[in-house]
């Protein structure tokens, strides 16, 4: 079996409660009601031992009826053992067994996340003992030690939760730290293809310019312009885009239209396979569209993912009769 702070703080509870019931029976000299003692004895045992370790595998916390246990415990122990001695004999040291063993319970109630209980348990203690003994004899007898254990219990138990908390919100710290390096690490490889991908497509023109001192070819020049719209699309709206709507772009841009692409973090929270369907969906709203000018956006909305709009030739004005598109696609699916 693991060795656990639990297994260990429980034996060792064991251990002292059943310590104080050795002190209980060591008479110097019988006492005129024994039986009373011995189901003292017998009570605090079995409270101790219910208190101590039901529900303790499961949860920490203790049931609200084992917690009742201990006070109803405490009530009783204290008054069947001094009354089971005779008058001269409840401050003798094994007569006064109880104070530190009651103690010992309310140090479990405290440490099994029952704090109302175990500082009941230490009122109702202070009561009997002073009610039997007189309060400053009690406190001479046992009853100091019974505070300072339950004190010493309430601090570790407050500081466990604080480091509990402690840990959680580091743990939380360093997985957002993780998911933020994993982030930019897919944002770095997505500026690398990019840039990869506008050396392919301009690399070539370039070479071509330089070459030819400016002097372009009219398909030489149409091919330029396509380019420098693709770059444009992928420097502000590359998440809007597949090879799909790729393609539906650049054959509006060769027909003549005037695409702009705008991405906004419209996409973002989205899964790959949302995406893939708003991407598709664009893709089919631009090959079907033959207005002259053509504005896609994906604004940061919570219902629309992306917007199309198609004007006429004549919509550099502000005419709404100029529009002749206006399509939306929403974050989620219809289905």
């Amino acid at each position: 079996m693991r060795l656990t702070v639990r297994i260990v703080a429980t034996v060792l509870g064991l251990v002292f409660a059943c310590y104080f019931s050795a002190r209980a029976l060591w008479w110097t000299s019988p006492p005129p009601r024994p039986l009373l003692v011995l189901l003292a004895v017998a009570i605090y045992l079995v409270t101790f031992a219910v208190i101590s370790i039901v529900g303790a595998a499961r949860s920490v916390h203790m049931p609200p009826w084992a917690a009742l246990l201990a006070l109803v415990s405490t009530i009783a122990i204290p008054q069947l053992s001094n009354l089971g001695l005779d008058a001269d004999s409840v401050r003798a040291p094994y007569a006064t067994w109880y104070i530190g063993a009651v103690g010992l319970t309310g140090v479990v109630c405290i440490v099994r996340r029952r704090p109302l209980a175990g500082w009941l348990v230490l009122l109702l203690l202070t009561i009997a003992s002073t009610a039997w003994i007189g309060f400053f004899d009690a406190l001479g007898l046992g009853l100091v030690g019974s505070m300072v254990w339950m004190v010493i219990a309430q601090l570790l138990v407050s500081f466990w939760h604080r480091a509990i908390r402690d840990t959680d919100r580091l743990a939380g710290i360093q997985q957002a730290a993780s998911a933020w390096q994993a982030t930019q690490i897919v944002r770095q490889r997505e500026r690398r293809e990019r840039v990869q991908y506008a050396l392919t497509v301009a690399g070539p023109l370039l070479t071509r310019v330089i070459e030819t001192r400016g002097e372009l070819s009219p398909e030489e020049r149409q091919a330029a312009h396509l380019a420098e719209g693709r770059l444009r699309d992928e420097i502000r709206g590359g998440e809007l885009l597949n090879e799909r709507a790729r393609a539906t772009i650049e054959a509006a841009r060769a027909r003549g239209a005037s695409v702009t692409v705008f991405d906004d973090g419209g996409l973002d929270g989205l899964d790959e396979q949302t995406k893939a369907r708003i991407r598709d969906e664009l893709a089919d709203v631009l090959a079907d569209s033959a207005s002259a000018r053509l504005i896609i956006r994906a604004p940061k909305d919570a219902r629309i993912a992306v917007t199309v709009v198609g004007r006429s030739a004549a919509g550099e004005s502000s005419d709404e009769d100029s529009v002749e598109l206006w399509h939306e696609i929403p974050r989620t699916s219809a289905d």
